[in-house]
């Protein structure tokens, strides 16, 4: 009797087990790598992130443990969980300096520092991200940098270069934004410098004018006509339809009257004045 239980008990288990349904503690590291990658090409990268990080747990030491790390790297950028992203690439930098695929950990690194620096509305306006700190698109630009001198025969290095220019000249528009903004403040002397630091640290990009435009008018607005006119020179030889300039003479922006107002305009919100 004792026999017949036992037996009919193996045969109940078997029964409930055999739905067509394996449960993930019986799935193989390569079925389970297999589902994390269906779920990437479903774009579902959060099971994509659930699937990879269960993989790494369970088999940590495993034929595709490195793999793994990487497309995790992927799956949390795409999923826009970035510090995690950014988390993941420099944990597989420092445990894996010198896998074959580490400069796309390099690559993404770059990516989500500066995605970390925008929000919703100014991944879509891109004048509004110049309004910003700047600091993520530096930590962006000198990441990119080490990926390309690191790896300068990288699959990523092309796209890393056209977003270094495009990275380059959003700084430099960061720095015009800064100069009008002392223009405003009436700090003339730091808009001047402002726009003489544009020149020397960001030639070829395409606020350079915009940088001799900010040097005039600070130099004016401080009395130093010589150095205005040196500036000037050199504005209407090399940029000779800059706005600033009306059949050869400089005319000012206006920034720095933005701020004249009124008691009665600040107490009314701008109702008097």
């Amino acid at each position: 009797m004792r026999i017949i239980i036992i037996l009919l008990a193996t045969v109940i288990l078997a029964a409930c087990s055999s739905d067509g349904k394996r449960p993930n503690a019986e799935l193989t590291e390569q079925e389970i790598y297999e589902k994390a990658i269906q779920a990437i090409d479903d774009e579902n990268y959060f099971m994509a992130m659930e699937t990879l990080q269960k993989l790494e747990s369970r088999y940590p030491f495993g034929n595709y443990s490195e793999q793994a790390q990487l497309e995790l790297i992927y799956a949390q950028y795409k999923a826009q969980e970035l510090e995690g992203s950014r988390a993941s690439s420099e944990r597989f930098i420092r445990l894996h300096p010198e896998h074959k695929n580490v400069d796309y950990a390099y690559y993404l690194k770059a990516l989500t520092s500066y995605e970390l620096g925008l929000s919703l509305v100014e991944r879509y306006f891109a004048d509004e991200q110049a309004h910003r700190d700047s600091q993520p698109a530096r930590d962006s630009f000198q990441e990119l940098n080490e990926l390309i001198r690191k790896f300068p025969d990288s699959q990523y290095a092309p796209d890393a270069r056209q977003r270094m220019i495009y990275l380059r000249d959003r700084l430099a528009l960061h720095e015009v934004h800064v100069a009008r903004y002392y223009l405003k403040r009436h700090a003339y002397l730091a808009a001047a410098n402002r726009g003489k630091s544009i020149i020397e640290q960001y030639q070829g990009t395409t606020h350079v004018a915009d940088g001799l435009a900010l040097m005039i008018e600070g130099y004016e607005l401080l009395g130093q006509q010589d150095l205005a006119d040196k500036s000037l020179v050199v504005l209407k030889e090399n940029f000779p339809k800059h706005p600033q300039l009306e059949d050869g003479k400089f005319v000012h922006s206006g920034w720095a009257d933005k701020d004249h107002k009124s008691i009665w305009n600040v107490v009314t919100f701008g109702l008097i004045d």
